[in-house]
């Protein structure tokens, strides 16, 4: 997640970037359906925030005290629906990290994250065990917008284990078809035979096996950081080399006007 050139919370996007010293082209194409933050950043640390926040999009919102009931005070509940109902401190962001917190608040694997990212690694963790008895594709039309499928993991029976596996992976799944889907479509527009993972959700095995399964079997080459993580610091290199670069091109543009004037 990252300050678009907007100035809202971006993440979970594909960006197309020209190659070499030309980085300083580069162009968001596609990405994730934003999801609302109530209370902020305090949503990032409290996943079942960011399951309500897709409800409520989906005009739920009256179910999020029942929903939710047992594991938040219902004062708690009906507050949060209070702002999401009038917009107040709801910031929406496309990061790829909050579906991940969305569906584990879905599924009731985490309420409060104790430390970051602790509601990813468990929904990971969970989908693993449904991949031995087969990893069968998901059974939604690839898409970037995941709220139904969100929708869909709070009807999983919370005691039986193998199903909340099962739905589990079917959001990696669905995650990574959407994602491959729109990068086989963007590619083809842009003459494009180039894919690299970045962020700190492809250190999720079960997405990056499947989505890089996908784009491969369309004929894409696919690569993954080595050298440097694929997190924030690995982004931020990237960032930095594009930066560089609009400044270089800046600098070449302003000398060639003045040698033309």
């Amino acid at each position: 997640v990252g300050l678009g050139t907007d100035g809202t919370a971006w993440g979970g996007e594909l960006l197309w970037l020209d190659g070499g010293q030309r980085a300083h082209q580069w162009k968001r194409v596609a990405h994730l359906q934003p999801i609302a933050l109530p209370g902020g950043d305090v949503a990032a640390r409290e996943p079942w925030r960011l399951a309500a926040a897709v409800l409520h999009s989906l005009g739920r919102g009256d179910e999020l005290e029942a929903r939710f009931a047992g594991a938040v005070p219902a004062l708690t509940a009906r507050g949060l629906k209070t702002m999401l109902d009038r917009g107040l401190n709801c910031p929406s962001s496309t990061g790829a990290g909050r579906w991940f917190d969305a569906a584990a608040g879905a599924l009731g694997l985490s309420v409060r994250q104790a430390i970051e990212a602790e509601a990813a690694i468990a929904l990971e963790r969970l989908a693993t065990q449904a991949l031995p008895h087969g990893a069968q594709a998901a059974t939604f039309a690839p898409t970037l917008d995941l709220r139904g499928v969100v929708a869909e993991l709070f009807d999983v029976p919370r005691d039986d284990d193998p199903a909340r596996a099962r739905a589990a992976l079917r959001f990696h799944h669905a995650l990574a078809d959407g994602l491959a889907d729109a990068a086989v479509r963007a590619a083809g527009e842009r003459g494009c035979d180039t894919v690299v993972f970045g962020g700190g959700c492809f250190l999720n095995r079960v997405l990056g096996e499947r989505l890089a399964m996908r784009l491969q079997a369309a004929g894409l080459a696919v690569h993954a950081p080595r050298q440097t993580p694929c997190g924030d610091a690995g982004l931020a290199l990237g960032q930095a080399w594009v930066a560089a670069c609009s400044v270089a091109h800046a600098a070449l543009s302003s000398n060639a006007l003045a040698l033309e004037s």
